[in-house]
C-alpha cells in the first residue's frame, strides 16, 4: 500500500504545532501581520484544520496566549445603553472581569510577560487596539478615533498593571465602586468628549 501524502490529519501534537506557528507568526508578524494561511503553512497543516481548532484569527490569538478567558465580548457588554455612560460600563466590566480568578492569573502571566519581552508587548497591544478598544471607540465616537483609541488604551493598561500586576495601594485594595466613580469620567471623556486638536 502506498504511503499517504499531502498534509496530515488532526491530532494533539497537530494542535499544539498550530499553536507554536501561531505563537512565532504573531511575535514576528504581529496580531495584524499574522494570517491563518503562513500559520498553517508553519504547522504544515491545511488551513480548514486551523479553523476547524481554534474558528477565527483572533481565537487563535486567544489560545496562542494561553488567555484565560476571550477579552474581546467586553465590547459587546459597554455598547448597549447611552453612550455618555459607557466609560462607566467600561471601568465596571473590566474590573469585574480582572477580579475573578481567571482575570488574575490573565494579569500575573501576560502583563508580566508583555512587560519584559517587546514581542509580547507589540502582538498584545495590536489585538487590544484592534479587537477591543477601537471598535468600541469607533462606534461611540468616530471622530479622532486613532488618538481616542490610544488615549483609552493608555488608561485601561495604566489601571490593569498598577491595579493587578504591581499592586500599588491603594489603588490595588480600592473598592471597585470607588474605582469606578473615580476613573469612569476619564474614559467617558476620551470616549467622546474634547480630547483637543490632535
Amino acid at each position: 500500500m502506498m504511503a499517504r501524502t499531502g498534509r496530515r490529519p488532526g491530532n494533539v501534537d497537530t494542535r499544539s504545532e498550530i499553536l507554536a506557528a501561531a505563537r512565532q507568526q504573531f511575535a514576528v508578524d504581529g496580531f495584524s501581520g499574522a494570517t491563518i494561511r503562513r500559520i498553517a503553512a508553519a504547522a504544515g497543516v491545511d488551513p480548514a484544520l486551523v479553523h476547524h481548532y481554534f474558528g477565527n484569527k483572533r481565537q487563535l490569538f486567544v489560545a496562542s496566549l494561553e488567555l484565560p478567558f476571550d477579552p474581546t465580548p467586553v465590547v459587546g457588554s459597554v455598547l448597549p445603553g447611552e453612550a455618555e455612560r459607557a466609560g462607566e460600563r467600561l471601568v465596571r466590566t473590566l474590573l469585574e472581569v480582572w477580579g475573578t480568578d481567571n482575570g488574575q492569573a490573565m494579569m500575573q502571566s501576560l502583563l508580566r510577560s508583555a512587560l519584559t519581552d517587546e514581542q509580547v508587548m507589540r502582538t498584545l497591544r495590536e489585538f487590544m487596539l484592534e479587537t477591543m478598544v477601537s471598535p468600541l471607540v469607533v462606534e461611540i465616537a468616530p471622530d479622532q478615533h486613532r488618538f481616542r483609541t490610544t488615549l483609552l488604551a493608555s488608561q485601561v493598561m495604566g489601571l490593569a498593571i498598577l491595579r493587578h500586576v504591581a499592586r500599588v495601594e491603594p489603588l490595588a485594595s480600592a473598592d471597585p465602586e470607588m474605582v469606578v466613580a473615580a476613573v469612569a469620567p476619564t474614559l467617558q471623556r476620551y470616549l467622546s468628549g474634547d480630547v483637543g486638536g490632535a
